[in-house]
């Protein structure tokens, strides 16, 4: 099983993920990718196995993972044009098309609201998507 784990910007939101997921999982591939290489730099330092950047090498990574494989980041990843322009329809159509389970953690922007869904501080937002990452990785649904 690979983890893919995705950000832009900063990184510091895909960073955290690898640090926690690093905490529990030391053996765990991670592949870290990034709308930019300062989010692939951040990520890469926080301990992920291997780093890229870019539309294309998100569109060719993420379109390569199996049924067995997880992608985890913020909500944004399949929202073309978010991150400021960052991600765009090309990688959240490669994304949200990949044969990869989903685990995104609902961070939303002004122009978007996820009706039924509480407001929850990211770490503990954090947290649940490491639980269920723990869960999948004993073979659950």
């Amino acid at each position: 099983m690979k983890l893919c784990v995705i950000d832009g910007m900063g990184g510091k939101i895909g960073a955290q993920i690898i640090t926690q997921v690093r905490d529990d999982f030391k053996d765990i591939e991670i592949i870290a990718l990034a709308t930019n290489a300062v989010a692939a730099h951040a990520m890469m330092k926080a301990g992920a196995n291997s780093c890229a950047s870019g539309e294309n090498a998100i569109a060719y990574t993420v379109g390569r993972l199996g049924k067995e494989d997880i992608v985890l980041g913020p909500l944004a990843i399949v929202v073309p044009n978010s991150m400021m322009g960052e991600l765009t329809p090309r990688m959240a159509e490669a994304i949200a098309t990949s044969a990869a389970r989903k685990i995104l953690l609902p961070l939303t922007h002004p122009q978007l609201t996820l009706i039924g869904v509480e407001h929850i501080p990211l770490p503990h937002l954090m947290e649940s998507a490491i639980e269920l990452l723990k869960e999948l990785m004993k073979g659950g649904d």
